[in-house]
C-alpha cells in the first residue's frame, strides 16, 4: 500500500474534509458575528467532486477521512456524502465533526449508515456558559441527540469544547465534565485556544494553557495512554474508575507538530498542508471527472514536498486561516 509521506518521514493515513463554511452557530472563537457568504463566486465542493477525492485517497492509503465544516450537517446531502464515503474501499473510517445542532434528527440515518465516529463540540455543561460562549441556546437539544446515540448503544462519541479563560476553566468545570463520562462512553477533550487571523483580541482575553487541565487530570490519578496509527492529536488520559477519557489538544506544547498525520482539504477544493499554513493549492480542475484522479494523486503526492516541519503557531504566525470554519477545524 502506498502511503502519502513528507520530508520529515511523517505518514498521513487521515484527511479532514470540509464541505461547507456554512455554520449555524456563532462561538466566540471562531464565528462571533455568525456566517457571512463571502464575496467570492466559489461553490462547495459537489457530491462526485468529494466522491472522487475519497477514491484518490484511498487509493493513496489513506483509511479516515473525516467530514467537517463549518456544520457539515447543513448540507442537505450530508447522508448521502457518508454513503458515498462509505462505500469506498480502503477507506476504513469515515467521522464527522458537528455541533451537534441536527444531531437529534439525523442520528437515526447517521447510524444507518454506519459512520464510525461523531465529534460534538460541546463547550460547557452549563447552559448560561455554552450560550455565552456558542451564542446558541441550544445544549439541552444537543444532549438530547447525543442520549439518543447512546440509547441505540452508539459508543464513537467525542465531545470536544475549547478551553476559555475565566469562562470553562474552573475545577467546577472540570468536575462536572467528570462526572459526566464516569457514566457515559464518552472521549472528552479539551482543546487549546487558538490564534487566527481574525481572534488576536479574543486570542488574548481568553487564552490560557492547556496545563492547566493536564495538571487536574494528573492529580486526580488519570493515566496517559498511547496514541494510534490513525489517531489524531489528542493526549488521551485514562482512568480505571471510568468509562468515559479525557484527552488534550495542546497546539502551542513542544513537539505537537511531530505528530502530525493529517492533511486538509476546504470546502471549497484547496489542499492544505497544515491548519496554519501559508499556502493552499486548488485541486477543482482535477475533480471533474474519474479520468482525471491518477492526476489528482499525482498532484496531492507532490504537495507533501512542501509541507513544513511545524506551523509556528507559537510565534504568531497564523498562515492564511482567517477562522476555523472556513478550513474546518
Amino acid at each position: 500500500m502506498v502511503h502519502l509521506k513528507d520530508n520529515f518521514g511523517r505518514t498521513f493515513p487521515y484527511f479532514r474534509i470540509s464541505i461547507t463554511d456554512v455554520c449555524n452557530f456563532k462561538c466566540g472563537y471562531c464565528l462571533p458575528d455568525g456566517y457571512k457568504k463571502p464575496d467570492n463566486k466559489k461553490t462547495f465542493l459537489t457530491i462526485d467532486e468529494i466522491r472522487r477525492i475519497g477514491i484518490a485517497l484511498s487509493e493513496l492509503g489513506v483509511c479516515k477521512i473525516r467530514l467537517t465544516g463549518g456544520e457539515p450537517t447543513v448540507r442537505k446531502d450530508f447522508i448521502d456524502i457518508v454513503k458515498n464515503l462509505k462505500s469506498l474501499p480502503g477507506i476504513k473510517k469515515v467521522l464527522m465533526t458537528t455541533n451537534g445542532y441536527n444531531l437529534k434528527q439525523i442520528a437515526k440515518p447517521l447510524m444507518e449508515q454506519k459512520i464510525d465516529g461523531i465529534n460534538i463540540s460541546i463547550d460547557s455543561l452549563d447552559r448560561e456558559k455554552f450560550k455565552f460562549i456558542t451564542g446558541m441556546d441550544k445544549l439541552e437539544d444537543i444532549l438530547a441527540g447525543l442520549k439518543l446515540l447512546q440509547e441505540n448503544n452508539f459508543k464513537k462519541i467525542k465531545i470536544n469544547a475549547v478551553l476559555l479563560k475565566g469562562v470553562n476553566d474552573s475545577e467546577e468545570d472540570f468536575n462536572n465534565w467528570q462526572q459526566f463520562i464516569k457514566s457515559n462512553y464518552v472521549d472528552f477533550r479539551y482543546i487549546e485556544l487558538m490564534q487566527t487571523g481574525d481572534n488576536l483580541d479574543y486570542f488574548k482575553k481568553y487564552h490560557v494553557s492547556a496545563n492547566v487541565f493536564r495538571d487536574y487530570l494528573l492529580k486526580k490519578e488519570w493515566i496517559h495512554q498511547t496514541a494510534g496509527f490513525d489517531s489524531g492529536p489528542s493526549k488521551n488520559y485514562i482512568h480505571k474508575d471510568f468509562r468515559g477519557k479525557f484527552g488534550i489538544i495542546a497546539p502551542y506544547s513542544k513537539d505537537f507538530c511531530k505528530s502530525c498525520n493529517r492533511l486538509r482539504i476546504t470546502a471549497q477544493g484547496d489542499l492544505r498542508l497544515c491548519l496554519f499554513g501559508d499556502t493552499g493549492i486548488s485541486l477543482r480542475a482535477l475533480l471533474q471527472n474519474d479520468e482525471q484522479i491518477p492526476q489528482l494523486k499525482d498532484l496531492i503526492n507532490a504537495q507533501l514536498n512542501f509541507k513544513k516541519e511545524s506551523h509556528y503557531l507559537e510565534l504568531g504566525n497564523t498562515g492564511i486561516t482567517p477562522h476555523l470554519a472556513s478550513i474546518g477545524g
